[in-house]
Order: C-alpha cells, then sequence, then structure tokens
C-alpha cells in the first residue's frame, strides 16, 4: 500500500507540474517574429550646397571679323568657387539656383594689319543660372541658363606703346547655357562634370576705326559640391 500511495502522490506531483513548465515555455513561443527593418537607399538633392571646380576655358577661331587676324586660341586653364540651392519637387524631378565664379589664366590677342595689337586679359567669367534636372538613384542631369559676367581688361598697342582706344557694345554682361552630370558621391558629397556657353555680344572698335569682335568662351569643368541636406536624409529606415 505504501509503494501504490507514493507512486500515486509522484504522478500526481509530476501532472501538477507540467501546465506551469508549459506556462513558463509558452510566451517564448508565442512572441512576435521581429520587424524586417530595410534601408531604403534615397538620394536627397533638396538644399543649399558650396563647392569649387577646375578645368578650361576655350575662345573661337571667328571672334575677330576680317581682315583681323586672331593669333591666340589656346585653351586657358580656370579654377573657381560656387553656391546654390536645388529643391527636389517630385521624386525625380529638380529645380534650383547657382551662382559661380571661374578665374581665368592667359589672355586674348589679335593683331590687325596696320600692326595694331589688341590684348584682353580676361580674368574672370561669372554666372548667376537656374537649374532643372532629372535624378534617378545618386545620378542627377541637369541644364541650366542665365545671366553671365566677364571681368575684361583690355588694352591696344602699336610697336608696344599704348594707343587710346573706345569701343561700343557692353562686352562685360551677356548670357549663358550649359548642361551637367553630377553623382552623389556620399550623403553630403557630389562630383559633376559640366559644359558651359557664354556669350557677351559683338562691340565695335569706335576709335580706331578697325572693325568688330565678339566675345565667347567654352567651358568644361569639373567640380564637388558639399551640400547642406533638408528634409528626407540621404537613408531612411523603415
Amino acid at each position: 500500500m505504501k509503494k501504490i500511495f507514493v507512486i500515486t502522490t509522484a504522478l500526481a506531483t509530476s501532472a501538477a507540474a507540467t501546465p506551469a513548465i508549459a506556462a513558463d515555455l509558452a510566451p517564448r513561443y508565442s512572441q512576435p517574429e521581429p520587424a524586417y527593418i530595410a534601408y531604403a537607399p534615397l538620394y536627397n538633392w533638396t538644399g543649399f550646397y558650396v563647392g569649387g571646380h577646375l578645368g578650361g576655358a576655350f575662345s573661337g577661331n571667328n571672334n575677330f571679323s576680317a581682315p583681323f587676324a586672331h593669333s591666340n586660341f589656346n585653351g586657358r586653364f580656370l579654377g573657381g568657387v560656387q553656391i546654390g540651392a536645388d529643391y527636389l519637387f517630385t521624386p525625380n524631378w529638380l529645380v534650383g539656383v547657382e551662382g559661380q565664379y571661374s578665374w581665368l589664366s592667359g589672355r586674348i590677342d589679335a593683331v590687325f594689319p596696320d600692326g595694331i595689337a589688341y590684348t584682353n586679359n580676361q580674368s574672370g567669367l561669372g554666372s548667376i543660372t537656374g537649374r532643372f534636372g532629372y535624378s534617378w538613384g545618386p545620378s542627377l542631369v541637369y541644364v541650366k541658363g542665365g545671366y553671365a559676367y566677364s571681368n575684361n581688361n583690355e588694352s591696344l598697342t602699336f610697336s608696344n606703346l599704348p594707343v587710346a582706344f573706345a569701343i561700343a557694345g557692353d562686352h562685360h554682361n551677356g548670357w549663358t547655357v550649359g548642361a551637367g552630370l553630377e553623382f552623389m558621391l556620399a550623403p553630403n558629397w557630389s562630383g559633376k562634370i559640366e559644359y558651359q556657353y557664354y556669350n557677351f555680344g559683338r562691340a565695335t572698335f569706335l576709335m580706331p576705326a578697325i572693325g568688330n569682335f565678339t566675345t565667347d568662351d567654352s567651358t568644361v569643368k569639373l567640380g564637388v559640391n558639399y551640400r547642406f541636406n533638408w528634409g528626407v536624409p540621404f537613408a531612411v529606415r523603415y
């Protein structure tokens, strides 16, 4: 009888303990699975930026009307800075504004048949332009256009002696158009390659009356921008 009592008591105790153990283990299997965390590579072009650029400038070989001889068509080195702001108004389309200034090396020369030499130490090119672009992922293709400025320092000489002159036509102020490709290198850094054309109109020598000329420049620039982004970060988690 004692053996039967001990076995019965052990079985009853085991049966009573089983629900408690199950209760302890149940929460482990009833907890929901951890939420899946994904990263969306959203590239944010909206915000201010500042940067710099290097490149070259090239003048056309038909700037001076015949019978003038334009003696210097060689490319000139340029380097400068830019500041701007962009706004991504849809997931892909962008509008912006940019101010840019480039310092130029070298000069433009022309020698006339009567021996008078014209020199333009064009020291800088500036522009204020609107920008319109299309972005996909880290890439942005854009066009730009607006106001342009040329910093001209001109002189006429004959046998290396200065000659007084007067010019009709403002070839300091003009217009510019361009296009480029920009690529997001890091959350706040982007690099770009850009072509920009500047035209400052036609000017005429009034004194001495030796003809007219056009001031224009084609430029190619490589640049980098630091971006102070607004709104949606470079990459978000959801």
